[in-house]
């Protein structure tokens, strides 16, 4: 039975990648512990642990010159080369389909391709417990370390809004509705769960970070 330490090398998974879908199973770990319903544990961790495994493909890496050290950033520009040969320009159906190349069930692969910020209307009203916890770990992790719900969403605005990417403009009705939207799944979790938002932190996530990396797959 592999691990996410085999797959991600396997597949050339940058480390800030590795970290990031680390980071956000881990979030969904303490989520699904704290769940005071029933939930699918298996799947969500599966799900975060490889949601962004095509994303290279989106990857401006020259604009961040850290994330491609130690290997640099020749190796990494010939890693997403590759990537886009085999797959295409698209991160989310190469991640799709490397998720069925792994083995994953297709419920597995649905949880991811929850997950968004552009989604999380459609989230926020799916019955799917299950959704909403893969799309709101996702929603607390940052490039660096976890953020707040609040604090993220101003991270995103300051990241991608400026560019016009999906979501468009930071003062645009439709991300007034994704934002509205984003606070609801927060309530919703939370009023199923025994844990608190501000719980959710990088002290409590760094214990589940190096298990995660020999969890089960499969």
């Amino acid at each position: 039975m592999k691990t996410p330490r085999e797959i991600y090398s396997a597949y050339k998974i940058m480390p800030s990648l590795q970290l990031h879908q680390l980071r956000v199973a881990a979030v969904a770990k303490l989520l699904c512990e704290g769940c005071t319903k029933p939930i699918n544990e298996h799947d969500v961790i599966l799900a975060c642990l490889f949601h962004d495994m095509g994303n290279i493909l989106k990857f401006d890496l020259p604009v961040f010159p850290k994330f491609t050290e130690p290997e640099g950033l020749e190796y990494w520009e010939s890693v997403k080369t590759e990537y886009r040969e085999k797959y295409g320009e698209d991160e989310h159906t190469a991640t799709q389909t490397i998720m069925s190349e792994i083995g994953l069930p297709r419920d597995v692969i649905h949880l991811m391709e929850g997950v968004g910020f552009s989604k999380v209307d459609r989230v926020a009203t799916a019955d799917s417990f299950e959704q909403k916890v893969v799309q709101y770990s996702d929603l607390r992790v940052g490039p660096h370390h976890i953020l707040s719900l609040e604090e993220r969403i101003d991270e995103g605005r300051k990241r991608y809004l400026g560019s016009g990417r999906s979501v468009g403009a930071p003062d645009s009705t439709r991300f007034r509705v994704l934002i509205e939207s984003a606070r609801e799944i927060e309530q919703q979790i939370f009023a199923n769960t025994s844990i608190k938002p501000e719980d959710i932190n990088d002290a409590a996530i760094a214990p589940l970070i190096e298990k995660l990396r020999e969890h089960p797959v499969g």
